[in-house]
């Protein structure tokens, strides 16, 4: 772990239907917290969160970080709509089939969006959400129109996607581009260079904002003001219909706030997730 965390990971995969595989790295024991990582070439669970799923294991919970179909070393079936719905549906399977009944979810970005779809399909599953700059709240022509989109969308679908390219989407990610790394960008490449043009091209999330009075759950989120990906006016949704949110706005932070921000990050999920929020409870 580039955290330094002696925390071990073991990773296997799950077979859901259609007979894809959903890989997962898993470490630690105790209460489950799932963590959905977003969108773009080469994205996986481990290099979205690789500073923090140790944190939040040495700190006594079961971390488990699955590649969403079409994404890290899951299956990438071609010739299909990526929609909210399929990713959400395979993620509830591979759960279920390792026996999570309750668990915590973390999503940043499409994550984000899986998220508020499994609390809203499972809530009984779902205990709280902790989110980074969510998708699914805003039109897809609002998205396509933010410039990191934009970028990221025209240059992987380009039939000359490069290393370069690449390093370029991941730095549009983040305010400060010095928290890139050689090693992250080689892992994403290795990992965009396997992924279908359809992962992005024919993605497919509607607006959950209508439904987000829905969410019962206790909500913790993050936003950076300089996010090119999402835009930050999402947070007021959030504040203005959830029952039980709260959200934190990082000056001079983009897309990646868990990245940008890792120590304050993992500080205050590791809070939220220790809170006892029972309102039956005395």
């Amino acid at each position: 772990m580039a955290d330094g965390s002696n925390s071990k990971f073991h990773s296997h995969n799950v077979t859901v239907s259609g007979g894809y595989e959903i890989a997962v790295n898993e470490a630690g024991s105790g209460p489950a917290v799932v963590f959905v990582h977003g969108s773009g070439p080469g994205a996986s669970g481990m290099s979205n969160f690789r500073l923090n799923l140790g944190a939040i294991a040495d700190a006594g919970y079961r971390v488990i970080a699955p590649d969403l179909l079409g994404y890290g070393a899951s299956s990438k079936p071609t010739g299909l709509d990526y929609t909210l719905a399929l990713f959400t549906d395979t993620l509830l399977e591979a759960l279920a089939a390792m026996r999570v009944e309750r668990a915590s979810f973390v999503g940043n970005s499409l994550g984000g969006a899986v998220a508020i779809q499994a609390a809203l399909d499972q809530p009984a599953l779902v205990e709280k959400l902790v989110l980074m700059a969510p998708g699914g709240v805003e039109s897809r022509e609002t998205y396509f129109a933010m410039p990191g989109i934009a970028r990221m969308v025209g240059d992987f679908t380009s039939p000359d996607f490069t290393e370069g390219d690449q390093r370029r989407m991941i730095s549009n990610l983040v305010y400060d581009p010095c928290v890139i790394t050689d090693a992250l960008v080689a892992e994403r490449y290795q990992v965009a260079r396997t992924q279908p043009k359809d992962v992005l091209a024919r993605m497919r999330v509607p607006d959950l904002s209508p439904r987000l009075a829905e969410l019962s759950q206790p909500i913790l989120g993050f936003w950076g003001k300089e996010d090119g990906f999402c835009p930050v006016t999402g947070a007021q949704k959030f504040l203005e219909r959830c029952a039980d949110v709260r959200f934190m706005i990082f000056n001079k932070v983009g897309h990646w706030v868990m990245v940008e921000r890792a120590a304050e990050f993992n500080r205050y999920a590791i809070e939220f997730l220790a809170l006892d929020t029972d309102p039956h409870k005395d």
